[in-house]
Order: C-alpha cells, then sequence, then structure tokens
C-alpha cells in the first residue's frame, strides 16, 4: 500500500502527530484571538495609568487589528514560498516580543508600536496555521474535523478572553494580559521546531509589494480619518484629505490588481454575487462585534463602576450565544443552505441593537445581559454561512484564498467597528469617559441595528438564483483558466493565488 505524502510530496505523519501539530496550530490562534477579547477588558485600566484618550484607545485596538487585516494575504504566500513552519516560527517570536514591549511600554504611544509589532507577528500565524493543517491532513473527512476544532479555538477565544483579562487586571495589572502570550508564545515556538514539519507550495506565487502597499495607505488612511475626526472635524481638512487618499488607493488597487498576472488579490472574486456580499456581511458582522467588545467595556467600567473581572463575566452571554449557535448552524447548513442562518442571524442583531439603543446607567442586568445573549445568538448563526458563503462556486483551487479574503475581512470589520463605533459615542464626551457616556453610545447602538439591515439584505442577495449563477460564472473562468494550464498555454490560476 503507498505511503500517503502530503501536497508538497513529504510523507504525511501519523495520526497522534498529526493531532499534536493540530494542537500546536490551535494554540496561535488561540493567543491572537485571545489578544482581541483580553486588551478590551484592560483598556479603563489603560485609560487610567497611560492618561489615555478615547482616540488612544481606539489606536489600542485598532492599531493591532489594521496591521493584521493589511498583512494577512501577504504572509501566507511569503510562508509558500520560504516555508511554512519557518514564518509560523518567526511570527510566533515576533507576536512574543510585541507582547513583552506591551506588558513594558511607559507611555501610550509606545504601547500603540509595540501593538503593530504584535500584529505584524499575528498576521504570520492563524493563515499559515492554516495551511500547515491544510498540508498535514490529507483526508478529506480528518481535514474538515481538524478544522472543526480550529475554528473551536475562536469560541473559546472570545469566551475565555473577558474572564481571564479581568482577573490578570483586578490581580495582577493590565500589563499582564499582555505578558500572559509570552510563555504560552515560547512554548509554542519550541514545539514547532520539534513536531512541526517544514513545507513549501510547489510553485508559490510572487510577492506583490504594490498592491500591498496601497492596501496598508488605504486602509490606515481610513481609520486615521474616523478616529481623529471627532477632534479635527468631520469636514476638517485632514478628514477630507484622508478619505480622498483611501478613495485613491482603492481606485489604484482594483486597477492595478487587474493588470498583473499573480495578484495579491484576485479581483475576479468580486464579480461573483456570493463572494462579494460574504466580504461584506464579515465587515457587518465583525464591525457589530468589536464596535461592541470595545464600547460595551467602557460603559460596564467606566459608566457602571463594574470591576475589570464582574465587566468581563458580563460578556459570558453574548460568548454562550457564538458557542451554542456556531456548531447548530454548521449542521444546519450542510442540509438547508446559509439562506436562514444569515437572515436569522441578522434579525438577531437588529434586535440586540434595539435592545441596547434604550441603555442608561441604571439598566437593570437582567435586560443587558439579555441583550448580550440575543446578540451572541446573532454573531454565532452568521460566523459559519459567511466562509460557506464565500467559497460558494469556487473550484477547490480557489477556496483557500476565498477563505483567506473573508478572514481579511473579519478584521477590517472590527477595526472598522471600534473606529467608527468609537468615534461615534466619544463625540459626546469630550475630555473624560463615564458621564454621559451610556447616552453618547446609543448612536452606536442605532449603527448596529443598520448593520443587522444590512445583513438580512445581503442574505436575501446573495443566495438568490441569479447569485448562484454569478458564482458558477465566476467558476467557470477559472475552470477555463486551468484548461489552457493543462495545455501547457499558462500556469493554472491555483497556482498563482496561494491560500
Amino acid at each position: 500500500m503507498p505511503v500517503p505524502h502530503t501536497s508538497d510530496h513529504s510523507p504525511v505523519p501519523d495520526r497522534r502527530h498529526r493531532v499534536l501539530i493540530l494542537c500546536i496550530c490551535s494554540m496561535s490562534l488561540l493567543i491572537v484571538g485571545l489578544d482581541i477579547t483580553i486588551v478590551n477588558v484592560a483598556l479603563p485600566a489603560i485609560h487610567r495609568s497611560l492618561h489615555a484618550s478615547l482616540s488612544g484607545l481606539q489606536w489600542t485596538i485598532d492599531a493591532y487589528t489594521l496591521v493584521l487585516a493589511s498583512l494577512l494575504m501577504v504572509a501566507g504566500s511569503t510562508a509558500d514560498r520560504i516555508g511554512r513552519r519557518r514564518v509560523f516560527q518567526i511570527g510566533l517570536a515576533t507576536f512574543s516580543l510585541g507582547s513583552l514591549l506591551c506588558a513594558l511600554a511607559p507611555s501610550l504611544p509606545v504601547l500603540i508600536m509595540a501593538r503593530v509589532l504584535q500584529a505584524i507577528g499575528g498576521s504570520m500565524l492563524n493563515p499559515v496555521a492554516m495551511s500547515i493543517i491544510r498540508n498535514v491532513f490529507t483526508d478529506p473527512r480528518e481535514r474538515a474535523q481538524a478544522i472543526g476544532v480550529w475554528g473551536a479555538m475562536v469560541g473559546i477565544s472570545i469566551a475565555l478572553g473577558p474572564v481571564l483579562g479581568g482577573v490578570l487586571v483586578d490581580t495582577v495589572s493590565w500589563r499582564a494580559v499582555f505578558l500572559v502570550n509570552v510563555p504560552i508564545g515560547v512554548a509554542a515556538i519550541l514545539l514547532t521546531a520539534r513536531y512541526v514539519p517544514e513545507s513549501r507550495a510547489d510553485r508559490p506565487r510572487h510577492i506583490d509589494p504594490v498592491g500591498q502597499a496601497l492596501i496598508i495607505i488605504g486602509l490606515a488612511s481610513l481609520v486615521y480619518a474616523i478616529i481623529e475626526a471627532p477632534s479635527a472635524g468631520w469636514l476638517s481638512a485632514q478628514t477630507l484629505a484622508l478619505g480622498g487618499v483611501f478613495v485613491v488607493a482603492l481606485t489604484a488597487l482594483v486597477r492595478y490588481e487587474r493588470r498583473i498576472a499573480e495578484p495579491l488579490i484576485e479581483m475576479r472574486f468580486f464579480r461573483s454575487a456570493p463572494f462579494s456580499g460574504a466580504s461584506a456581511i464579515a465587515i457587518a458582522v465583525f464591525a457589530a462585534q468589536g464596535g461592541f467588545l470595545f464600547i460595551n467595556t467602557l460603559y460596564l467600567q467606566e459608566s457602571r463602576g463594574l470591576s475589570p473581572l464582574l465587566a468581563g463575566l458580563c460578556t459570558l452571554p453574548m460568548a454562550l450565544g457564538l458557542l451554542v449557535m456556531a456548531p447548530i448552524t454548521g449542521r444546519f447548513i450542510g442540509t438547508h443552505g446559509t439562506r436562514v442562518p444569515l437572515l436569522g442571524g441578522g434579525i438577531g442583531v437588529i434586535a440586540a441593537g434595539l435592545m441596547l439603543t434604550a441603555i442608561t446607567d441604571s439598566t437593570s442586568y437582567a435586560y443587558l445581559l439579555g441583550a448580550y445573549l440575543v446578540l451572541g445568538f446573532g454573531l454565532g448563526a452568521l460566523n459559519p454561512p459567511i466562509t460557506n458563503t464565500a467559497v460558494s462556486g469556487m473550484p477547490a483551487s480557489m477556496a483557500g484564498v476565498a477563505a483567506a479574503i473573508a478572514s481579511t475581512s473579519r478584521q477590517f470589520g472590527a477595526t472598522l467597528g471600534v473606529a467608527v463605533l468609537g468615534a461615534l459615542s466619544g463625540g459626546a464626551v469630550t475630555g473624560r469617559i463615564g458621564a454621559g457616556f451610556a447616552h453618547a453610545t446609543h448612536v452606536s447602538w442605532w449603527i448596529v441595528v443598520g448593520m443587522g439591515a444590512l445583513i438580512v439584505m445581503l442574505g436575501l442577495l446573495t443566495t438568490s438564483r441569479w447569485a448562484l449563477g454569478t458564482a458558477q460564472a465566476v467558476a467557470d473562468s477559472f475552470a477555463r483558466d486551468t484548461d489552457e494550464a493543462a495545455a501547457g498555454e499558462r500556469p493554472p490560476v491555483g497556482e498563482l493565488v496561494a491560500h
């Protein structure tokens, strides 16, 4: 019987070895996911310790998610070229060093720069770890189970982050929420060196520095404009100029990527209505989630006077909703499709947003926890169909990069949520957080209601017969490229666009 091999023709590790590799890769997803939720709980303590403004707190979150969103795509292709294990270890080392510098930061600017370093390392972890899993687990059924375990880490990090962050801030310091990453990162580096095999793509695509630069310039300009708009003025020269830079960078990116043979982003994907819709839904979902985590933490600790631990415990209903709904929705999609979860999830976001528009400094905790639970159910129903919808109708060779773009949309959505919702809430509480903050958040919760309505509309549109037809047309386009490659006319697109 022939020995099974990975996609790069090396022998497949035995089952015990594969499970160990899965655990090591899952550690990376856990610490990257934890770093988003755990830091939110520490924001009020950072606010007091470093005398940070609301916009400074926004940058503490967005400096991380913005860089992460900008570099996810290029990290995967770099790993395919120079070695996945090598890039994974570099990412772990960079993330751990960034975490240590965050813990030692004497001022807010230093903290923000250390968060950027963290994100550079984090961008090399999740997409590369997924490539390692896809390469090691060659059996489709076993691979699906491995990806299921991998995905469960997201729910665990969301549930564990606020509580662990609350414990660390209450008992040690806000600096401890960063220090906790260091021993985990060091352990993962050593385990990776010992157990994870090196692998590379047979035909890795070239790096696209121009496309990468345009993405960074465009996203950074937009986020900076939104975060600083309350102080600079929404119609100020600075805000309008930065908005113009975003439009120019986006236009240049689209035109440039359509002309080159090996683009960072394959623009033909966006001719598929399900793919484009899934990307937009991912932005809306994670904008709602990211904005909620940012604003709600400040509300509970600053307006309601809760300790970090109690504030973290209050978010458990949202995490519970996510953990309960995600596996149920995943099974439902397999037999009934994505329309019902998309519509149901969107309605859940609308309902939670409407409930939160009524909060005050004295709203009952039963009401608050009920709103958090409804939001968790809505978000949990939406996460599974996003990737499924993104890859709907795509050939197998394109599924990896389609999912990677969906992941980038998630991070960009989280960045945008903190920027927009934080800016709208902060505009009414100049000077300090606390007095009037509960009322100031109402406009942000109405934005969440609008995001839920957008999700419902996109859910109807992207699951229509017309939308599925556009996905099939894009799949046929890639199939023709594959046929041409087989005839020796051009390299296959699946090779050009790495997962």
